[in-house]
């Protein structure tokens, strides 16, 4: 078993899924077990520099072996799983030459995955791929991700005739969650550019992401005993619903996709005297993500003239923008990635525009430019994900050769 294979079985037996509205970083103190054992895995292998922060982001350095000034590149992965579904106890399958039929993930609960649904999977035939048990998710997003980065630096640091500038490593919390740069040290870290490794299949890349808000809507209502409620019930529970029914109904996730932006209902709470909803609202057009964040308010504003001012309440907070704002004066980037992907026989990487957000979304906007590369993982956040061996071990060679070529980038650039 190769050795980047050998590592992720080894990060993804740590429970580290995050959770929301913890108000703390991170979230869950089991992330911290992962931290910890990083720090020893890259101490092991050779890094320099190695440290834990208080909020558990691990940091490293793989320090020049080049007297030839350029720029310092970073890689960064997350080490928490989704709260969407259990992270603990996870049984990962090996299926060795994968043959192009269903794969049975679970026969006791009759838990199977087949092409029917999943397509991509006939891109593997013939080669090897790690599952779930049907049980959990699997944990590539993103323990892929730091297999891949510490595969690469233990790779580089034991073969010094590749000769590199300073490489940044690092791990961080709570991306799951939204709070994973809450606390990260972009001046000490020292990197004057990164790319996060926490994409998609083999050969893509992204520098785009949504613009993106919560959106918290309260509704205020009067509860009167219904025998007796004609002209004075005000029931937000329904007022709630005609709230939903006012937004773009054909505008939702599950009708939208590639650059189409949305506004998603993900939780309800209410009964006539109150109810809350709360959306995120996505768009990668900035004038297009201002917009719906208004057409949100207008509709508050029409419902406090029909029902009494101060029935809805609307709260909006912006989570991150667009990190192409940011990536486009640092093309170099991109075509760094484009010539290492050509190198490894992909003469055009898939570049498309994330519809979610990554860690790098916000360094960019942090002054770290920074954008995603693949891992090799498909269907993350559920019991169905997996991820190609093959894949693995051809993302271990692309931050190699990204590494390398970062030598030829002038520090001035």
């Amino acid at each position: 078993m190769s050795k980047v294979v050998d590592n992720f079985l080894k990060y993804v037996a740590y429970d580290t899924q995050s959770a929301e509205d913890a108000g703390k970083v991170p979230s869950t103190e089991k992330q911290l077990a992962l931290s910890k054992f990083l720090v020893e895995e890259l101490k092991r292998i050779g890094v320099s520099e190695v440290s834990m922060s208080e909020h558990g982001y691990v940091y490293g350095t793989i320090p020049a072996n080049s007297d030839i000034p350029c720029k310092t590149v970073g890689f960064l992965a997350h080490m928490d799983t989704s709260p969407d579904i259990s992270g603990a106890n996870v049984r990962p399958q090996l299926i060795t030459h994968y043959n192009g039929g269903e794969i049975v993930l679970n026969k006791n609960a009759c838990i199977k995955m087949d092409p029917s649904m999943f397509p991509d999977l006939l891109k593997y035939e013939g080669e090897d791929l790690i599952t779930t048990d049907g049980t959990t998710l699997l944990g590539a997003d993103d323990k892929a991700g730091i297999a891949e980065i510490i595969t690469m630096a233990e790779y580089l640091l034991s073969h010094p005739e590749l000769v590199h500038g300073t490489i940044k490593l690092a791990f961080t919390p709570d991306e799951e969650v939204g709070h994973g740069v809450d606390f990260f040290d972009v001046e000490g870290w020292g990197a004057d550019a990164a790319y996060t490794v926490d994409g998609g299949a083999w050969g893509e890349m992204e520098y785009e992401t949504f613009n993106a808000a919560s959106l918290k809507v309260t509704v205020h209502g009067r509860n009167i005993h219904p025998g007796s409620a004609k002209g004075k019930m005000k029931n937000s529970i329904q007022i709630a619903m005609e709230f939903e029914r006012l937004l773009p109904q054909a505008e939702k996730p599950q009708y939208t996709e590639g650059y189409e932006g949305f506004f998603h209902l993900n939780g309800v709470q209410g009964n006539v005297e109150e109810t809350v909803l709360h959306y995120i609202v996505r768009d990668h057009d900035k004038e297009l993500f201002e917009g719906r964040k208004a057409f949100a308010e207008r509709i508050a504003e029409f419902l406090n003239k029909k029902y009494g001012a101060g029935t809805v309440e609307t709260t909006l907070t912006d989570s991150y923008y667009n990190m192409a704002e940011k990536i486009r004066p640092h093309w170099y980037l991109i075509d760094t990635a484009k010539a290492a992907f050509a190198k490894l026989g992909v003469s055009e990487p898939v570049i498309k525009p994330v519809r979610g957000g990554t860690d790098g979304s916000r360094l960019s906007y942090m002054g770290l430019p920074c954008p995603n590369l693949c891992t090799g993982g498909h269907n993350y956040h559920g019991k169905y994900e997996f991820i190609c061996i093959q894949s693995m071990e051809k993302t271990v060679e692309l931050l190699i050769q990204i590494a390398v070529a970062f030598l030829e980038i002038p520090k001035e650039h």
